[in-house]
């Protein structure tokens, strides 16, 4: 899946949280649909069987509980779980589709699976986006150990395709890349940066003294901020993957692609990103521009200029290159290079999560998971707590056929009549999104209140699920009312400019 990530550290956000967030976006020529849902411990299976490798993993038998973000129909190719929270405070995001070059799949090829054809039996495939979530998640108490784990099943089964992974708690963010078939490596996010990813190999630097130890010795790196597969250092070497000429092992040079198609599809969504967040650290526009669009060496982290908030993470990841040449809605300037890019926010987003973590909060009302359904340019994220036992049906009644009686299908609808009167229309989507954003806050804020009572009281973790979920019933009712009325609005636009409309009065 195309995705794009921003993963922000607890000493670079507005409130102290760590902030993980990504767009999960179909393939080109497709749409999937999403719901938000709460699997249980005794619901996660002993036995796992991927449906697209076949590939067959048996599970711990102590699960946590998690919320989940699995497709509308799991029955064509599996869960594709995509983002969660489990009941120990761990999160994960998985994942982010990432490029590789032909060195690194000849040295370590992808296990793909490949059906039994005359004589030769099924081959089974390794793990991919469909399992990873259900397969971790469930498993781990700090995203190190979601680290961990997750390597070791990539060194066990092997993996069909490339992609990055987040891992969360309270403390830290470590984002994980797996590296051809087998092979893998994970870097910690500096607790005062934030990082964009779009589609490519994106680590930059990286320690193998810190991950593995000393080069011959026996003894194992500090893990400070670094990890990989235990034989990745050897793997460099042994396939002459390292291309730095001096200075530090750059990664992203060793394991990553170079191709035309990233200064278009790619490196593109990194530049924007970072000129909104750092405007003043580097020239971004010009001849001598510092980056360009399509500049390979754009950083995967840095120091923004301010602190970051939940609402700049979700304004990048609806972006379409506003206030740029390349704005494919842009009315003003030289035309010829509007569309030029892969926007952030594009047509096939399926949903965005963006998963807070306030330290400032007592840890039953502490996690946040802000959800957004279909094209990011056009829809809204609303917040909810995520540990709790069950989701707003709206969010989790999501159809295989068009309803609005759902986030999604209602998004979508929403989506596509602001598409054909964008002049028209944006306006009301901007009061939209200011509407339901400043409300959900104002209701989390209440049940914040309410909570911090609960515990001083001295209630039970039942009256605390129960606020809970109060509150998220609450913001979904608000959630459905401003849904509705905007699509009210937006279809009424789009109506206004049918091009069978006559002036004359029928009255």
């Amino acid at each position: 899946m195309a995705c794009t990530t921003i993963l922000v550290g607890k000493d670079a956000s507005y409130n102290g949280s760590t902030m993980i967030a990504r767009n999960d976006d179909s393939p080109s020529g497709k749409f999937t649909a999403k719901r938000w849902t709460v699997v249980k411990a005794e619901e996660q299976p002993q036995v796992y069987k991927s449906i697209i490798s076949h590939c067959e993993i048996m599970l711990p038998a102590d699960p946590m509980g998690y919320t989940s973000m699995p497709n509308a129909d799991i029955t064509k190719e599996g869960i594709w779980a995509a983002c969660g929270v489990n009941e120990a405070q761990v999160a994960m995001t998985a994942t982010e589709t990432i490029s590789s070059n032909e060195r690194v799949l000849a040295a370590d090829p992808l296990v793909e699976y490949h059906p039994a054809e005359g004589s030769c039996p099924e081959q089974i495939g390794g793990i991919g986006e469909e399992d990873i979530v259900v397969i971790t998640l469930p498993y781990i108490r700090s995203a190190r150990e979601g680290v961990l784990r997750l390597g070791s099943l990539l060194e066990e089964y092997g993996t069909y395709e490339m992609n990055g992974i987040a891992f969360q708690d309270l403390d830290e963010i470590w984002w994980l890349e797996t590296i051809g078939g087998h092979h893998w490596m994970a870097r910690r996010v500096p607790d005062d940066a934030y990082v964009t990813m779009p589609n490519q190999l994106g680590i930059d630097e990286f320690d193998f003294v810190d991950a593995l130890g000393e080069e011959g010795s026996q003894t194992a790196g500090e893990q400070k901020n670094f990890m990989c597969s235990s034989n990745l250092r050897d793997f460099v070497k042994e396939n002459h993957l390292d291309l730095t000429l001096e200075g530090e092992f750059n990664p992203r040079e060793a394991f990553g692609s170079h191709d035309d198609a990233d200064h278009v599809y790619n490196t593109p969504r990194a530049w924007y990103m970072q000129r909104y967040l750092n405007p003043n650290s580097n020239i971004w526009d010009g001849r001598d521009a510092d980056y360009r669009p399509e500049s390979d060496d754009i950083p995967w982290c840095r120091v923004a200029e301010r602190k970051i908030t939940s609402e700049d993470v979700k304004y990048l990841l609806s972006s379409h290159y506003q206030g740029t040449p390349y704005d494919p809605y842009a009315t003003y300037g030289d035309h010829t290079q509007n569309g030029a890019y892969r926007s952030i926010g594009i047509n096939r987003n399926d949903f965005m999560a963006l998963i807070e973590m306030r330290p400032d909060l007592p840890e039953e009302c502490r996690v946040i998971e802000w959800i957004a359904y279909a094209s990011n340019a056009f829809n809204t994220m609303v917040p909810f707590y995520a540990n709790v036992t069950d989701t707003p049906e709206y969010l989790k009644n999501t159809t295989l056929t068009v309803s609005t009686d759902n986030f999604y299908w209602a998004s979508r609808l929403i989506a596509a009549l602001t598409d054909a009167g964008y002049k028209k229309n944006i306006f009301h989507i901007e009061h939209y999104q200011q509407a339901v954003v400043s409300k959900g806050r104002a209701i989390i804020k209440k049940f914040d209140a309410e909570i911090k009572k609960s515990i001083e009281e001295g209630k039970s973790e039942k009256d605390r699920m129960n606020l809970r979920m109060a509150a998220n019933k609450e913001i979904a009712i608000m959630l459905q009312k401003e849904t509705d009325d905007t699509l009210n609005h937006v279809l009424y636009e789009a109506s206004n400019v049918m091009r069978n409309q006559y002036s004359r009065s029928d009255h």
